[in-house]
């Protein structure tokens, strides 16, 4: 089973953060985790993916625009796929779950299954999904692997064949 961790990274932070969601998806050899830039997608990875995770940096209290003109214009079908979202900001406070928000009601115009597991399991708590500012201090990144792990377990619950 496949699982994609797209996002859209301006100086890093958010590369280095889709790279410890996809560490916490790592849950078995029976799953492959990529991560992919929207400018370097790897479209047959995505459209075999079963869970697709997004994230940005968060400009102005919401997502980057970059996200929004990608997630517009994609051609790649994401509709019946699980989504989960996370954001990086420079500050607390900085908009994230906005920006999470809005990222989440593009995924459900899109028909995919919106997932981050809440306040449901153990902690520490995901809400919408993950929250870092900029690369996350030892905390944040155990929030990021984190949700990366439960939306893996969510999709080989509901995927595997």
């Amino acid at each position: 089973m496949k699982v994609s961790v797209v996002y859209h990274s301006q100086g890093g932070h958010t590369k280095e953060v889709a790279g410890i969601i996809a560490e916490g998806a790592k849950i078995s050899k029976d799953i492959e985790v990529q991560t992919m830039s929207i400018g370097r997608l790897d479209e047959d990875f995505l459209k075999e993916s079963k869970a697709v995770i997004l994230g940005c940096p968060t400009y102005y209290g919401t997502f980057s625009w970059q996200m929004k003109k990608w997630l517009d214009t994609a051609k790649v079908d994401l509709a019946g796929k699980l989504g989960s979202v996370f954001a990086t900001e420079n500050y607390l406070g900085g908009g994230a779950d906005v920006a999470e928000l809005g990222l989440v009601g593009h995924m459900l115009i899109r028909g995919m299954l919106v997932y981050s597991a809440g306040y449901t399991k153990e902690g520490p708590i995901t809400h919408y999904g993950a929250v870092t500012i900029r690369e996350g201090d030892e905390w944040q990144q155990r929030r990021a692997r984190l949700l990366g792990k439960r939306v893996a377990e969510k999709a080989w619950e509901l995927f595997r064949e």
